[in-house]
């Protein structure tokens, strides 16, 4: 398989050559072997922790494994051995000044944080890799220039392929275009379930699971409302809110929280969900065409959360730990994605028609109306080809220049 160049390995070189450690999070075949394995081959030694027997030699003497393992080493799915955590920081402190000693990666994201939290603080740096940016499938430079004279240009760009939402982003799909991706999606399923959930205590029925599994994804880019996932599945809220965790601790899913400020209205207070990869969501939803996802009930918010996930990709691809909120009053005014940085407000609405429309720019401006002094102009992300002003507030931008 080709390699694909991702946008993360220069931060990653970076931060492998100023830390002893990183440790290197996202879900199950986003990449993170084969970017650590290019970047690092000459140099550190590859160990796979996910082999039982491995894991057994680690986890029974991990100061004689670390010993024969030596550095630099790269330890693959470390949340396997955790028990190794506390001898590599022991190994850490003999050199500190050196970088690079450990580079570790995990599929576990809040599981293995918090170990690694507890006795590699100040010792290894955090990054995330999640599947495919676009900027990664085409192979275009990050942020293709869409700006002359301090102004977006109003010209045609290339509109979003409904047939490349229903696939993905994972490598291994797009590495390989004629994969069966129905077939492949289906693998990760029963893979992810088996060796990722399996393991957690909060689960203990798998097909309870993957209902739940279904029943969430029926529910991305709307509001989450715990109760109706319970009753639905009927199982208590806190096994709901329990297995919740488990697919933001498997970037599986994230969760965008309102945006909160001195309002004299009331906003709703209940988070948004989101998978991070549309592939993902469609082979959950029983999307399986083109045509299906294009003008399906499921065509919002399959777009919604193609533009989340990559404003998402864009900024851990950069080593960025981004904060991404909506906006939604009690009267439900809404703007869809609200992106926070330096102190400033970019607010984005999401539509699935390919043709723009001022009045799309409504909640925008609502939003600036309330916030005047925090909010810039915002912009209309749809999946058609139309670079188009709507005012004072917003411009239309296609998904392919997000």
């Amino acid at each position: 398989m080709a390699y694909l160049e991702r946008s993360l390995e220069p931060v990653l070189t970076q931060a492998a050559r100023e830390f002893p450690a990183v440790v290197l999070t996202g879900p199950r075949q986003a990449g993170k072997t084969t970017l650590l394995r290019h970047a690092f081959a000459q140099d550190h030694r590859y160990v796979s922790l996910e082999p039982p027997d491995v894991r057994a030699l680690a986890n029974e003497d991990p100061r004689g494994f670390l010993e024969r393992a030596g550095t630099p080493a790269i330890f693959d799915e470390i949340q396997y051995a955790p028990e190794l955590l506390p001898y590599i920081k022991e190994r850490i402190d003999a050199d500190r000044a050196r970088g690079g000693q450990y580079l570790l990666t995990g599929s576990q994201n809040l599981l293995l944080l918090e170990r690694v939290t507890e006795t590699l603080a100040g010792r290894a740096a955090m990054l995330s890799l999640l599947p495919l940016s676009r900027s990664e499938v085409t192979g275009e430079p990050e942020a293709a220039p869409v700006w002359c004279n301090g102004e977006l240009e109003s010209r045609r760009r290339e509109s979003t392929s409904w047939s490349d939402l229903l696939r993905g982003s994972y490598p291994e799909l797009i590495a390989n275009p004629d994969r069966d991706s129905e077939l492949w999606l289906g693998s990760f399923v029963q893979t992810y379930l088996e060796r990722d959930v399996r393991g957690i205590r909060q689960v203990g029925d798998l097909s309870q699971f993957q209902a739940f599994l279904r029943a969430i994804a029926a529910r991305s880019a709307q509001l989450l409302n715990l109760s109706d996932v319970s009753r639905d599945l009927g199982v208590a809220v806190n096994t709901v809110k329990a297995w919740i965790s488990i697919l933001e601790a498997t970037h599986q899913v994230v969760l965008l929280r309102p945006y909160h400020a001195n309002l004299s209205k009331r906003l709703v207070k209940s988070p948004k969900l989101y998978f991070t990869d549309t592939g993902m969501l469609c082979y959950l939803t029983g999307v399986r065409d083109a045509e299906h996802a294009a003008s399906g009930p499921m065509a919002g918010a399959i777009v919604e959360t193609a533009v989340v996930a990559e404003t998402l990709k864009q900024h851990f691809h950069r080593g960025v730990r981004p904060n991404l909120y909506f906006w939604r009053t009690a009267t439900g005014v809404e703007v869809d994605l609200v992106i926070e940085r330096e102190g400033r407000l970019v607010p984005i609405e999401v539509k699935a028609s390919s043709t723009p429309r001022p009045a799309w720019s409504t909640g925008i401006a609502a939003l600036r109306k309330d916030l005047p002094d925090l909010v810039d102009p915002g912009y209309v992300v749809h999946p058609g080809d139309v670079v188009l002003p709507l005012g004072p507030d917003a411009t239309a931008l296609p998904f392919s220049a997000l």
